[in-house]
């Protein structure tokens, strides 16, 4: 079958198309054939080898998103041909989801999106996922107000939807003046790109994903997530009985469904910018390297 994998760090022509052994099934585990998947930052921060210790070894493959098709459920109770969603920790576990076939723990995996095509549905896996818990950890209510701290990129744009089908009062700061109309179609009440124009302990929470540390717009007793690794640190808030994180994405198949769920209710819209076939990997790579975004990176297989 074939796979995307790195023998070595670099550009993106470091980048392969391989064949290479399909993947026995584990003991509750889902075989999936994979119909696309998406380029996150973390990906290309592992191309390059800026990720340091922790990478897996090489040759490695890549990948976190996943849609596609059931083919060995196992024991898990999904049926051959059910369209699934899933996201791997490539990190953590090595198995990198840019292959013609995947098997992942099935705790991993949820049932697709029915309002959406397996091509839109693999932008959701890993920024849904790292909206959603980091919404989770800072627990915010109906009612309550949040900043969210880049609020028009992958993970912002979900996070604001997501919060907002919560009745959540949401604020957002973005990086620059085009971004504000999406933002605020997306349910923002209050949008700038001045950093200094938010007000000062008024917020129930913080969503900060780059590293903002607007730690004076949460109000005291309030909570502080970050999931801007590269970053370091929240500052210590305690003295103000703020609690802080820098939140992780983990493996979460019941989170997916919850995603699912929203997405086919039509509260969180999903945003593809462009699609490539696999072996336009090296492109597509240098697509995502381009920037200007407005929704993810597809490679379908």
């Amino acid at each position: 079958m074939r796979a995307i994998q790195i023998d070595r760090f670099g550009t993106p022509d470091v980048l392969d198309l391989v064949e290479v052994p399909q993947p026995e099934l584990g003991p509750g585990e889902v075989l999936i054939r994979t119909v696309a998947t998406s380029i996150n930052p973390v990906d290309d921060k592992t191309r390059e080898g800026a990720i340091g210790e922790g990478t897996p070894p090489l040759p490695m493959r890549l990948g976190w998103d996943l849609a596609g098709t059931v083919v060995d459920g196992g024991d898990s109770g999904l049926g051959t041909g059910e369209r699934v969603i899933a996201m791997s920790h490539q990190l953590s576990s090595g198995r990198g989801t840019w292959a013609d076939l995947v098997a992942l723990p099935a705790q991993a995996v949820a049932a697709a999106p029915q309002a959406v095509s397996l091509v839109e549905a693999a932008t959701l896996p890993l920024p849904g996922l790292t909206a959603l818990q980091t919404l989770d950890w800072l627990a915010v209510s109906a009612g309550q107000r949040l900043l969210i701290a880049g609020a028009a990129g992958a993970v912002r744009g979900l996070a604001l939807q997501i919060a907002r089908a919560r009745g959540v009062r949401v604020d957002a700061l973005v990086s620059r003046d085009a971004q504000i109309a999406f933002a605020r179609d997306h349910g923002a009440d209050f949008v700038t790109s001045d950093r200094e124009g938010f007000e000062d302990r008024g917020y129930d929470a913080v969503f900060d994903t780059f590293g903002a540390f607007l730690t004076e717009a949460v109000a005291d007793g309030g909570r502080y997530a970050s999931i801007a690794t590269q970053a370091g640190p929240v500052p210590d808030l305690s003295s103000r009985g703020v609690r802080t994180t820098v939140n992780q994405v983990r493996e979460d198949g019941t989170g997916l469904s919850e995603l699912t769920k929203l997405v086919d209710c039509g509260s969180l819209q999903l945003r593809t910018h462009s699609v490539f076939g696999l072996h336009e990997i090296h492109a597509a790579h240098e697509r995502f390297l381009g920037g200007g975004l407005v929704g993810k990176i597809v490679v379908t297989f």
